[in-house]
């Protein structure tokens, strides 16, 4: 039996791009390890930094108390913002510094190590860095393996990859079970604006993955290929929640298809939830199902307004913008709050889209103002640019991305700045 110790870390965005929600979530790929690891017969310790506002020295304490053989540390908060990534690794190379003595293994999962893992373990001096989905590799860490594809791992002074990013069956994947606490500490309802939270909320993974290739979206080492969960284990999944006192979840699928058998399990559990996909690929009778069941916000991907732009970014999309809008004022009509995602493309003029922008609105829709984009080493738009990513692909995509740019996201309170202000500085 090995002692695993999974952490999250206490998560701090001053001075990123970071295009993410800033709340504390589920760590969603720690908690599905920690279910295997302990199906494995191994004992675990989940520490979620970021939900319980632990400091290092709180951790410290913890990982001294439980001893660990492992640690195993994330560089994303959560399984939901794998494609959208603080660049930077300050905040885990803290925590691997603080944590370095407390554990004969230090392990490192998340997308930074998936798309550049010599990079990943040289910053954050861990022993081993997983590529792709981690749960199962997880275990088999734990189990003592080290020569498995998936991995990069120190080999004496120099550096070996096995492989490459690998990724689980996910659609065998049982219903997760969350410490009563961690619930009850998860106040942020993720994406909701029709109501203030007056009970927890929580996230869910129906599916995983996106039969889309978007230029923008960095998925391809990991969380790509789309797989779905049967909907009673989603639903089982769900009750388990809604027994902690859940009134709201959000479902962090790359791309929430329509599901009926899902839905109509939805309907009869009165609970408020919300959803990421593309506006294009339902129907208004699936819409008017998806507002029944309880949906109270949609994130619809629409990118660009013209079909030279959503050509340029591989939307494979069917529909004309007049279709586009029409089906989202449809879903305006089910769902309290539908939101227009756009991004700031060469194709689209500036007034042609502040016009839309407003006849959305007063449509009840909400759009967005284009968001700048980021070539995330992984994405398609990356290779466009510069070829497949090496050891300096962050800092490239990042001076790339404060070069051109002089307006930021919403989200973003300062200007961002250079990767090399960020992160602690290591030998090469």
């Amino acid at each position: 039996m090995t002692r695993v110790a999974l952490i999250n870390p206490n998560w701090n965005f001053a001075g990123s791009i970071y295009f993410g929600c800033r709340s504390p979530h589920l760590p969603l790929e720690l908690g599905i390890s920690e279910h295997y690891l302990k199906a494995a017969g191994h004992n675990t310790l989940l520490l979620d930094a970021h939900m319980f506002d632990l400091s290092l020295t709180d951790i410290e304490a913890e990982l001294r108390r439980f001893q660990p053989d492992l640690i195993v540390i994330t560089t994303a908060p959560t399984y939901l913002f794998w494609r959208c990534a603080p660049p930077e690794l300050r905040v885990p190379q803290e925590l691997a510094m603080a944590v370095r003595d407390s554990a004969p293994i230090l392990v490192a999962v998340g997308p930074h190590g998936s798309t550049t893992p010599r990079t990943a373990l040289k910053k954050l001096g861990v022993d081993v860095v997983v590529m792709g989905e981690c749960e199962r590799s997880v275990v088999r860490l734990a189990n003592g393996e080290r020569d498995f594809p998936g991995l990069c791992l120190t080999n004496g002074p120099s550096l070996r990859v096995n492989g490459g990013p690998q990724a689980v069956e996910f659609k065998d994947q049982p219903a997760l079970r969350w410490p009563a606490e961690m619930i009850r500490r998860h106040h942020h309802h993720h994406h909701r604006f029709d109501a203030e939270p007056k009970a927890p909320g929580a996230e869910v993974e129906a599916s995983r993955g996106c039969p889309y290739s978007c230029t923008f979206c960095a998925k391809e080492n990991f969380r790509n290929a789309y797989r779905k969960r049967p909907a009673l284990i989603v639903l089982e999944e769900i009750d388990r929640l809604r027994d902690q006192g859940i009134e709201y979840l959000y479902f962090i699928d790359e791309i929430f298809l329509p599901n009926a058998e899902l839905l109509a399990g939805m309907t009869t559990r009165d609970l408020k939830f919300g959803v990421q996909t593309r506006i294009d690929l339902w129907k208004p009778d699936m819409l008017a199902l998806l507002g029944r069941a309880g949906c109270v916000s949609i994130e619809a991907g629409i990118e660009s307004l013209t079909a030279e732009g959503r050509a340029a970014l591989a939307k494979n999309c069917r529909m004309s913008t007049d279709q586009l809008a029409d089906r989202l004022v449809e879903a305006r009509r089910h769902v309290p709050f539908v939101q227009a995602n756009l991004i700031e493309v060469p194709e689209d003029d500036d007034p042609v889209v502040q016009r839309w922008r407003r006849l959305m609105q007063d449509a009840g829709v909400w759009a967005n103002d284009p968001v700048p984009l980021y070539p995330y080493p992984g994405s398609p738009d990356y290779r466009k640019l510069w070829g497949e990513p090496d050891d300096f692909a962050w800092e490239r995509a990042h001076q790339h991305y404060l070069a051109i740019f002089d307006q930021f996201s919403d989200v973003q309170e300062d200007r961002p700045v250079p990767l090399s202000a960020l992160e602690l500085q290591v030998a090469s």
